[in-house]
C-alpha cells in the first residue's frame, strides 16, 4: 500500500494536456470554425452527439471511423488520422510508465485477469504480441519501446525487499496460445520459474468453477497502490 502526496513535478505532468484532449481541442476548433453545431456535426457524422462531446472534451478517443470522417469533413490530409495513431502509441506507454512507477513503491501486488498474463508475468514475445493486436499493419518494432516498458515493469521482483506478488488467472488465459505454440510454451515455462519464489502465488481459476463476479476482469494494477 503507497501512501504520501504527489510531488510538484507530478502534479504539473497531471496539468499537462495530453494528446486525448489536443485532439478534442481540435475537433471543437474545426467544428467552430465551420459553423457547426454539436448536434449538426453528430448529424453529419451519424454519431451521437453525447459521444462526439466526450471526444471533444478528452475523455475518449474518437474510432478510426470517426476521426476519418472527420479528417475529410475539416479537409485535414490525414493530420487527426495521425493523431489519433500517436495518441494511441502513447497511452499505451504512458500506462506503463505509471504502472512501473507504482508498482516499484507498493507493498504488495495483487492481479486477477480473466484473459490475458499479467503484464508482471509476461515475456517478450507474448508482450509484443498482444501490443501488436490493436496495430496489425504497423511495422514491427513499432511498439519496441512498449514492451520493453512492460518489461522493466518486472525488475521490481529483483528489489531487495520486494513485495509479496498474489495472481489469479482465469484457465483461458493459460489454454490461449498468444504469440503461437511456441511463444506461448516459453511463457508457461516462465510462470512456472517465476512461482517457484516463496514471495510469489499463483492461482488459475477454472473453467469448472462456471460463471463467477468478476468474469469480466478489472485493470492489472498493484493493489493498494
Amino acid at each position: 500500500m503507497v501512501t504520501g502526496g504527489c510531488s510538484m513535478t507530478e502534479r504539473e505532468q497531471d496539468e499537462r494536456l495530453t494528446l486525448r484532449q489536443v485532439i478534442g481541442l481540435m475537433i471543437q476548433h474545426l467544428r467552430k470554425r465551420a459553423g457547426l453545431s454539436l448536434r449538426d456535426l453528430a448529424e453529419e457524422a451519424r454519431y451521437g452527439h453525447s459521444y462526439i462531446n466526450r471526444v471533444e472534451l478528452g475523455t475518449q478517443l474518437p474510432s478510426d471511423a470517426l476521426m476519418a470522417a472527420l479528417d475529410q469533413r475539416f479537409e485535414m490530409g490525414g493530420t487527426l488520422i495521425q493523431l489519433l495513431d500517436t495518441a494511441r502509441e502513447g497511452s499505451v506507454q504512458e500506462y506503463g510508465r505509471k504502472a512501473a512507477s507504482r508498482e516499484a513503491q507498493a507493498e504488495r501486488i495483487q492481479v486477477f485477469t480473466s484473459s490475458t498474463i499479467p503484464a508482471l508475468l509476461q515475456v517478450e514475445e507474448y508482450a509484443s504480441s498482444l501490443l501488436r493486436t490493436a496495430r496489425p499493419k504497423a511495422p514491427k518494432n513499432h511498439f519496441d519501446e512498449a514492451v520493453a516498458n512492460r518489461m522493466a515493469r518486472q525488475r521490481v521482483f529483483n528489489r531487495e525487499e520486494r513485495p509479496p506478488y498474489w495472481a489469479v488467472m482465469d484457465e483461458s488465459t493459460l489454454r490461449r496460445p498468444v504469440g503461437g505454440r511456441a511463444a506461448m510454451m516459453r511463457q508457461l515455462a516462465h510462470i512456472l520459474k517465476v512461482a517457484e519464489d516463496s514471495d510469489v502465488t499463483i492461482q488459475v481459476l477454472p473453467f469448472e468453477r462456471g460463471e463467477y463476479w468478476m468474469l469480466g476482469g478489472q485493470p492489472d494494477v498493484p493493489h493498494g497502490a
